[in-house]
């Protein structure tokens, strides 16, 4: 008796070891934007990889080999969508093999479905640059559409890991009231640059002007994905005599040369904002983030 006592105390703890632990969601984001929201979300239940870099345009990323293989191994991919990854994205799930992350599947996440988009083309018309279909994608800019995003995300990771929905419902409120707390004070520190006139490098920030009521006068790309030209700067430069604006706005992934050139002959502020997680060393997550832009923004505009 006493032996087979001993026997269980000791193939007990032997026993639970050998049963496989809970293996973490796989998580395939296109963006840090919607890597660092699932990681908001999901915490030690997902294992989070992200495609791309804030210091890489979004648009032009190549399908390598080392991406096929995370999106074959994937749970779920988590992507802009709005046509703002069509030049890699299918090619890259295409050749993944993976089913369940394919477009229509529950493994396949648009976060551009779940927000208002704008900018949305009445006549599409390719020779106008690099419009997108189904409207401005880059809706990250937005905190507001981020707590969407959000929600949505939230009950996509409940769906397709049902025995850890639980978690995810209670992270995602605890997610919830944080940001909102947080959007409070970036719409108090942000207020004074309603109405605010600026000018972009390109056409990447409207999400991010109708959440703080900013209006762009000009566009440095004559076109979406086109590099201007000495002659369209001149004219930007032209219309600022007759619209002033407070600064001109480019992202952490862009060459600041035409913004910088600006800068000086107009004589304002060019402003570098991180655009997306890791897009400066303040931006470390998506509180800092938006931290980061709203004080570049607000700095900018109280210097003049």
């Amino acid at each position: 008796m006493k032996f087979k006592t001993l026997f269980s105390l000791v193939a007990a703890p032997l026993m639970l070891a050998a049963l496989p632990a809970h293996a973490a969601l796989r998580v395939f984001a296109c963006e840090p934007e919607w890597g660092a929201l699932a990681t908001e979300l999901g915490g030690k239940l997902v294992d989070v990889s992200v495609a791309t870099s804030a210091l890489q345009d979004p648009h032009q990323i190549q399908a390598k080999p080392s991406l096929i293989a995370r999106a074959r191994n994937a749970d779920l991919v988590v992507c802009t969508g709005a046509e703002l990854e069509i030049g890699w994205l299918p090619v890259l799930l295409q050749q993944s093999g993976n089913a369940k992350v394919q477009a229509g599947q529950p493994g396949n996440f648009a976060a551009a479905d779940f927000v208002r988009k704008l900018e949305v083309p009445t006549q599409l018309d390719r020779s106008q640059g690099d419009v997108h279909a189904a409207g401005n994608p880059h809706i990250q800019t937005d905190p507001r559409n981020i707590a969407a995003v959000a929600t949505a995300l939230s009950a996509r990771l409940q769906q397709v890991d049902p025995a850890n929905a639980a978690e995810y419902a209670k992270r995602q409120a605890d997610f919830s009231a944080r940001w909102q707390q947080a959007l409070a004070k970036w719409q108090q520190q942000a207020a004074p640059l309603k109405g605010a006139a600026v000018v972009s490098q390109h056409k990447g920030f409207v999400y991010l002007y109708d959440w703080l009521g900013l209006k762009e006068v000009a566009v440095l790309e004559p076109k979406p994905g086109v590099e201007p030209t000495a002659p369209h700067l001149q004219g930007v430069l032209a219309t600022l005599k007759a619209t002033p604006a407070r600064m001109v706005i480019y992202a952490a992934y862009q060459d600041s040369k035409s913004s910088e050139w600006l800068s000086r002959n107009a004589g304002i502020a060019a402003v570098k904002i991180p655009f997306t997680v890791g897009g400066s060393d303040a931006a470390k997550d998506l509180f800092g983030l938006f931290d980061d832009t709203v004080s570049k923004l607000v700095s900018a505009g109280a210097a003049r």
